[in-house]
């Protein structure tokens, strides 16, 4: 080990001194330079042997993920501007945001950014206001089905797989 002071070898038991703030480990010559200090010793907790026994590894958790508010919520979806009904349902019951904020245990900010159209209510919040302000804001969606079923629209200009079938087709008129 060395002298972290003056680099030399310690011998003997190295000393430990604050030097100018600095926790230094220093040599028996250099321990002269600064004040002698001592380390807290860090008391180690042990368990008894029969309690670490009884100790189970950790289940593993399934993580579910939640649903984007903008795909639905299981054939149900927010009507088309929620936030204005949200407002008008509020103010006419008189109630200010901290009001309504403490009835559904929501934050303010939540509820301005929902009332500004900001933010799409989650399932769980959108059933709160339904209940406290007496509003429909979830409807059934339209089918997907119908959805699924109506043919892509046509391609503004062509592709080239459209070029290709405009020029064979072409070659098979004249054969013909």
């Amino acid at each position: 080990m060395q002298c972290e002071v003056c680099g030399q070898r310690i011998i003997g038991k190295p000393r430990r001194v604050l030097i100018e703030g600095a926790k230094m480990l220093v040599c028996e010559k250099c321990a002269s330079l600064g004040s002698p200090y001592t380390e807290p010793k860090v008391k180690r907790t042990t368990y008894p042997v029969a309690l670490t026994r009884r100790l189970k590894p950790a289940k593993p958790v399934m993580i579910q993920k939640k649903p984007h508010p903008a795909e639905g919520f299981g054939g149900l979806e927010v009507v088309e501007g929620f936030g204005g009904l949200v407002r008008k349902a509020r103010e006419r019951m008189n109630l200010s945001h901290e009001d309504l904020g403490r009835r559904i245990s929501e934050k303010v900010s939540v509820l301005k950014k929902v009332e500004s159209g900001k933010m799409i209510p989650d399932l769980r919040l959108a059933r709160k206001l339904e209940h406290v302000l007496k509003i429909r804001l979830l409807v059934p969606s339209e089918s997907l089905d119908t959805v699924k079923a109506a043919p892509p629209p046509p391609p503004v200009e062509p592709t080239l797989g459209d070029i290709v079938q405009l020029k064979t087709g072409k070659t098979d008129k004249r054969r013909t």
